[in-house]
């Protein structure tokens, strides 16, 4: 559900939610398909997704304008639990498997990509960051319970973004008719999403004098560079 903060959180265990509670989470390295079973699911798991604008003061506007920048990388953030109490083992043997996720691959030279899989949960990302704190040890000291805190970074190749996000790019010339009021910010705003780069389009036409303009006329929008 969405919290008042825009942020997503889930509490997936729910009462007589009888198969999502049977049902293991897992940790699945894409590269090697190594797959790493969570002892315990997690309570709850949050996603944050966020947009990064650029604002444009425009003179004689009261607010300014924005332009869209692009997306940040979606933020997928739980706490998983672990305890190995009963066997009386190192709890350690299990969250260094998830902690070994942070170091750099040696054939990737980068932290690998997984997938956080859990029911219809399908999560691609990096794990930006862990934070182990380990709360019951035996009287040797030997640690058997432990909670991490995982925050995965959605990953996405250019090419998978493409394919999900269609669209009219600015990097082709087009023509437009000049509209009966329309000024050239008006005509940068609709097809750059930012009118300041109206004297791009002034520069294209030779424009000296981007006050005086015909409606009806025919104008060049260039791509950007």
């Amino acid at each position: 559900m969405n919290g008042r903060d825009g942020v997503c959180r889930y509490s997936p265990l729910r009462k007589g939610d009888i198969a999502m509670a049977l049902e293991k989470a897992n940790i699945i390295v894409v590269s090697t398909n190594e797959r790493i079973e969570v002892l315990f699911n997690p309570n709850e798991y949050v996603i944050e997704t966020n947009n990064s604008f650029a604002w444009k003061k425009v003179p004689g506007f009261t607010n300014p304008i924005a332009q869209f920048i692009s997306g940040e990388a979606s933020i997928l953030t739980m706490d998983l639990f672990f305890d190995t109490y009963e066997k009386r083992t190192d709890v350690r043997d299990h969250t260094s498997l998830v902690a070994k996720l942070m170091e750099v691959d040696k054939d990737l030279h980068a932290p690998p990509v997984c997938r956080f899989v859990w029911g219809s949960m399908d999560f691609k990302g990096v794990i930006e960051k862990i934070n182990e704190r380990y709360t019951m040890f035996l009287d040797s000291g030997i640690p058997v319970r432990a909670v991490l805190q995982v925050r995965f970074a959605k990953w996405e190749s250019i090419s998978e973004q493409l394919k999900r996000i269609p669209r009219q790019s600015s990097d082709r010339t087009k023509q437009k008719i000049l509209q009966q009021g329309q000024q050239l910010w008006m005509l940068a705003g609709d097809e750059y999403e930012d009118p300041g780069l109206w004297r791009e389009i002034a520069r294209a036409n030779g424009i000296d004098n981007p006050r005086v303009l015909e409606s009806g006329q025919r104008l060049v929008v260039p791509p950007l560079d």
